[in-house]
């Protein structure tokens, strides 16, 4: 899956841990996020929707290989 996680964190000055600290979860995760190794739960994925008020579609793409 794609998505937009680092570049919409990054336009508001977040840092990963900063970030990591809003949704409740470790930088690492954040970090695995950013970088497409783990798909977040879609628990996760509405928190990141509603942090950043845009639709989960806004941020997450599935990869044109799966679809």
């Amino acid at each position: 899956m794609n998505n937009r996680v680092r570049a919409l964190r990054a336009e508001r000055g977040w840092s990963q841990a900063e970030l990591a600290d809003m949704l409740d979860v470790s930088r690492q995760s954040v970090n695995a996020i950013e970088t497409g190794r783990y798909d977040p739960s879609l628990p996760l994925a509405f928190a990141i929707s509603r942090l950043f008020k845009l639709p989960i579609e806004a941020i997450f793409n599935p990869d044109q290989e799966q679809a």
